[in-house]
């Protein structure tokens, strides 16, 4: 029986908007991960069958099916394809359930899944040139685009989360990004990337030493006197991520060395208001599928888009219990990094692997609130 194993996982740092990567094109940032994939790996890129790539705001830089672009600008030969997914915020993670689920399938032998937002220079909304929204869905739920942000606001309330229980998450987010970061965690995950600047080696948006009082003096943008502020929020980023995925008899016979395999994999639709509540059933959904229970899993990473949506998880999910608490984004999460969107899945699920590996976890699940409602949802076996 044919499975889906990931035999490698890189990526870029993460770098603030105008930050170390804000020169860089999107495909070229993309090239520069897929080369590395390679490189680290050993294949031969004229064996990979197909380049399954996340992207969410596809215009200008990033429109013209910039995986396929992606992959010529990598020298790659000009037999292997590509093509772009856009599930919102789950962009990367979706193109990683499109590869296993092809690779299962049998229509791929060996595939790279991964994804690219550089922020700096395609600015998040830009591609909304007219409504993306006709009569009929104004008619079902109202002419008034969902936000987000009052989505987050909006969660906050319904799931009684104060202010400041948002803002000392946000801080717990960024020491325990500093905290890895000073350990090494993610040195062996990501690539070094040259620019016209300088070298770009590390996170650049981490901050630790934050206080609650300083972080309370942030003006809340989507709500007066309301609780999400920018420093609750994940930021605005750039940076790309890869995976390359096969079978475990490909990898045997290729000398490939399987990290996890992709042991259960879903998507789920919520309400588009508050919208960002989806990755709660997404969680219930794919722990009844893998047969697993919540107590078997050693790692969560939980996008946090905003600091409201892994605080509504963990009630909703753990009921209290503390210990899901200290796995849940044990490395800090996007309030820290940064959201670079469709990169993000492939980002939270390279740093997933590597945690997994290097700490002798059995499984890890992944979650990610996405636009429109929805949420991916996924669950590893390391190997």
């Amino acid at each position: 029986m044919r499975d889906a194993v990931i035999v490698e996982a890189v990526r870029t740092p993460v770098s603030k908007r105008g930050g170390g990567l804000s020169g860089l094109h999107s495909a070229d940032i993309s090239a520069l991960v897929l080369q590395a994939v390679a490189e680290r790996s050993g294949i031969d890129p004229g064996l990979v069958d197909d380049v399954v790539w996340g992207c969410v705001t596809q215009i200008g830089e990033q429109t013209f099916d910039i995986a396929r672009t992606a992959v010529l600008s990598a020298g790659w030969p000009e037999h292997v394809p590509g093509t772009t997914v856009d599930r919102q915020c789950g962009s990367s993670q979706q193109a990683v359930h499109f590869a296993a689920a092809g690779v299962i399938a049998g229509h791929y032998d060996l595939a790279v899944a991964g994804g690219v937002e550089m922020m700096s220079r395609t600015p998040m909304g830009s591609s909304f040139t007219a409504s993306p929204l006709g009569a009929m869905y104004a008619a079902r739920y109202g002419a008034d685009f969902p936000n987000q942000g009052i989505g987050a606001e909006d969660i906050a309330d319904s799931w009684g989360l104060s202010r400041t229980q948002l803002d000392e998450y946000a801080l717990q987010s960024h020491e325990r990004a500093a905290t890895a970061q000073a350990a090494g965690s993610f040195d062996d995950q990501i690539i070094s990337i040259s620019t016209e600047s300088g070298l770009v080696t590390k996170d650049d948006g981490i901050r630790p030493g934050g206080t609650i009082e300083k972080l309370a003096t942030l003006k809340t943008p989507f709500r007066e006197d309301g609780k999400i502020s920018a420093g609750n929020a994940s930021q605005i980023s750039d940076g790309s991520a890869a995976l390359l995925l096969t079978t475990s008899e490909f990898a045997k016979t290729h000398g490939l060395t399987p990290l996890v395999r992709v042991h259960t994999a879903v998507v789920i639709g919520a309400a588009p208001m508050p919208m960002l509540t989806a990755p709660i059933p997404a969680t219930r959904k794919v722990l009844a599928k893998s047969g697993l229970s919540l107590s078997d899993i050693g790692a969560f990473e939980v996008n946090e888009a905003f600091a409201s949506v892994p605080l509504a998880w963990l009630k909703d999910i753990g009921q209290g219990d503390s210990g899901l608490e200290k796995l849940t984004n044990p490395l800090g999460g996007a309030i820290a990094f940064g959201h670079p969107l469709g990169c993000s899945g492939a980002r939270l699920m390279t740093t997933l692997v590597h945690h997994m590996r290097d700490n002798g976890i059995r499984y890890g699940l992944q979650t990610m609130c996405e636009g429109g409602g929805q949420a991916n949802a996924t669950i590893l076996e390391l190997l």
